[in-house]
């Protein structure tokens, strides 16, 4: 399948606007029209910035979440927000089974959704108000699976959830261990939030008390039940052996999470958006675009090879006004929703396409000079992006939690450039956060099949499941950007650059390398997969988890070659992949 018909493939079955008589879009710039029309209603002069919209969508330059895409203009009841992260539970059936209502609206409305699981108590645990026992947070995460499950089973967008539960609760072995069944919760992705101390605990192999209510959450008053003392060596192990295994769960790192948060003053974080980049509060929402590298590189596999960094900045800019517009005119599914995203105006501005571009720019991803034009690179959006945010402070009022004093304080503001924090505290800002790098699956195929987010190429070419309109996955044959972009330059007669690197080629130290250089340039978080060849050991994993926290990496994510998770990607003719669930565009 050759890239414009891919892209058609993706656009009919995912974004191409239909109605009862059929698909009204002819073609993908409607659809870009449609979108642009949309953002621009939040605007005193709407015909003014309509235009700049569609210029910024058009030739797939800026690719905004899929459910803006899907969504925007459309005259449905519908959210343009990706993901949302649950309000906390509260530890009865009556909360229990609001909290499920409350999923199965934003999952009716198009919304993914990430629930932490730590608040109910464990498994075996007395109910004082019944006399009942307990039956734990596993279970209760089952009917959430299957609410996802009967929700959307004949969409071709597919369910996707974050689970959480803090390292020191009781049942957390249970939660490690829960997926080993198949068909055990397969509409969720599983993450331990892993405290400093839990890390430090383990290193020096001390004993580990897990405790309810977790002390990572706080007691809310109540008495602590059942603590129990466990080695936190005993602990971890199951993690690694888990992820090991079958690629989950993956790690939060909770403290760093809270720590690193713009927001610190105002909300504590115990969950993400089921892709794990962008941390949120309870019932926070995320707010996803993504800007597409590969259409910066000017002059690819030359000698005068470059990247347009003056063009990635003003794209920058005007995306986050489109973002901030969203927040305006979308839907949300519930109030307490819409009060949180008004309230901080949390965006998130991000890229993909990096590996294709350090290849057409004739540059490896594990390479120093990679990494560092990819700094270089994320530098100049996260300044330009700040800068905007101010500008629309200026002109439209800061969001409503803004404190000046207490903002200023949070680590990531104090690395930014002085100026832009003297700005700060002159104009205020609009947004609250403005960065996070999404895996950007689909929007990724979208624009030709460009690597997704900061992953590296996954291979040349591969067999790709996409859904149709009516949640049928079909397999087609695709061809990375990079490499067909290459093909037509080179007429397929000289050999492959040595910058064509793909994620298995690559060590794990260059896949959290990448990871790890770019974090601190990103006031959400990365999605990120480290991938490993199916001979990594046991101890390979806990070196990475290890690694990744010492790197002040907020979560992190393996995939062991072989490990049975479901297939969304595989090579020719090997077996592989990416978890379907981890599609959230």
């Amino acid at each position: 399948m050759d890239t414009a018909e891919l892209s058609r493939a993706v656009w009919l079955s995912k974004y191409c606007l239909s109605t009862e008589e059929g698909k009204s879009e002819s073609r993908i710039g409607d659809t870009w029209r449609r979108v642009a029309r949309a953002a621009a209603c939040a605007e005193s002069r709407p015909g003014d910035w309509a235009p700049r919209f569609e210029e910024l969508l058009s030739g797939f330059r800026f690719l905004p979440g899929g459910r803006v895409l899907a969504g925007a203009g459309a005259n449905r009841r519908v959210t343009l927000f990706n993901c949302f992260v649950a309000g906390r539970l509260d530890d009865s059936i009556d909360g229990i089974l609001g909290a499920l209502g409350e999923t199965a609206t934003t999952m009716q409305q198009g919304g993914g959704v990430g629930i932490d699981f730590s608040p109910l108590r464990p498994a075996g645990a007395s109910t004082i108000r019944t006399g009942s026992t307990a039956s734990g947070p596993v279970s209760f995460m089952a009917l959430w699976d299957t609410l996802c499950a009967t929700l959307l089973s004949t969409t071709a967008r597919r369910g996707a959830m974050m689970g959480t539960l803090a390292c020191d609760h009781p049942d957390i072995e249970a939660f490690v261990s829960a997926k080993h069944t198949p068909g055990v919760l397969r509409n969720f992705n599983l993450s331990v939030l892993a405290s400093d101390e839990f890390m430090q605990a383990v290193t020096e192999d001390r004993p580990w008390q897990l405790n309810f209510p977790s002390r990572l959450l706080g007691s809310g008053g109540r008495a602590e039940q059942g603590a129990v003392t466990v080695s936190a060596q005993s602990i971890w192990r199951r993690v690694v052996e888990s992820a090991h295994a079958t690629a989950e769960p993956g790690m939060l790192f909770i403290d760093t999470i809270n720590r690193e948060n713009n927001l610190h003053y105002c909300e504590t974080i115990s969950a993400t958006n089921p892709c794990g980049e962008v941390p949120l509060p309870p019932f926070g929402c995320c707010d996803l675009g993504s800007i597409n590298l590969v259409k910066f590189v000017q002059y690819p596999f030359t000698e005068d090879c470059r990247l347009d960094l003056d063009g990635i900045r003003r794209t920058a800019a005007l995306a986050v006004r489109f973002l901030d517009n969203v927040i305006d005119v979308s839907e949300f599914p519930l109030p307490a929703q819409a009060s949180e995203a008004r309230s901080t105006r949390r965006v998130g501005l991000g890229v993909t396409g990096l590996a294709d571009a350090l290849a057409m720019l004739g540059l490896r991803y594990s390479s120093e000079e990679g990494r560092q034009l990819a700094v270089a690179m994320l530098e100049a959006i996260r300044d330009e992006a700040y800068a905007a945010s101010i500008e629309l402070a200026r002109t439209k009022g800061a969001f409503p939690r803004f404190d000046h004093q207490r903002y200023l304080a949070s680590p990531f503001i104090g690395r930014l450039p002085k100026e832009l924090r003297d700005d700060i505290a002159a104009y205020g800002i609009r947004n609250s956060h403005l960065l996070s790098i999404a895996p950007a699956g689909t929007i990724s195929l979208l624009a030709g099949n460009v690597s997704g987010g900061i992953e590296p190429i996954y291979a040349l070419e591969a067999l790709r499941g996409i859904r149709d309109a009516d949640g049928e996955l079909h397999e087609h044959s695709v061809r990375d950007y990079a490499y067909n972009r290459w093909l037509a330059f080179s007429g397929g007669a000289h050999k492959l650059p040595e910058s064509f690197e793909t994620a298995t080629e690559l060590s794990a130290a260059a896949h959290l390398d990448m990871q790890a250089r770019l974090q601190p340039l990103v006031d959400n978080a990365i999605s990120k997969t480290i991938n490993l060849p199916g001979d990594a050991s046991v101890d390979d994993v806990a070196g990475i988890f290890a690694a990744a926290h010492a790197a002040g990496i907020k979560g992190c994510t393996v995939y062991r070659e072989g490990a049975s998770v479901g297939q969304v990607l595989r090579r020719r003719p090997e077996r592989h992949c990416c978890n379907t669930d981890r599609e959230a565009d």
